[in-house]
């Protein structure tokens, strides 16, 4: 809700925990964060969720806002990893349902 409503956070980084009982916060963005800083935050080996609040202006001349929700599941990480992700992510999108643009069009 931080992210949406007061603009705290670029983008929110979450991870499930090591004893795979719930899914943390492992980084946020400051405001004056890059898309470029986002994926640099994102490991190579192993998948996460992510939340991304994308600024931009569009062909009105006005000034708006898109909060993205992201799977990520490199080619690299492990299988198990990649299932307990898959298998967790529509509980997890619901839980952010309150935070998030329509959520009916997430993919």
């Amino acid at each position: 809700m931080e992210l949406k409503r007061r603009k705290v956070h670029r983008y929110v980084i979450f991870k499930i925990d090591d004893r795979r009982e719930e899914i943390v916060v492992e980084k946020t963005g400051a405001p004056g964060e890059s898309y470029d800083d986002f994926t640099a935050s994102l490991p190579a080996d192993d998948c996460r969720y992510a939340v991304y609040d994308l600024d931009f202006v569009s062909d009105d001349n006005c000034r708006k806002s898109k909060i993205f929700f992201i799977s990520w599941s490199p080619s690299d990480s492990r299988i198990r990893a990649k299932t307990i992700y898959a298998v967790s992510r529509n509980q997890f999108r619901h839980e952010l349902d309150g935070a998030l643009r329509d959520p009916s069009n997430w993919p």
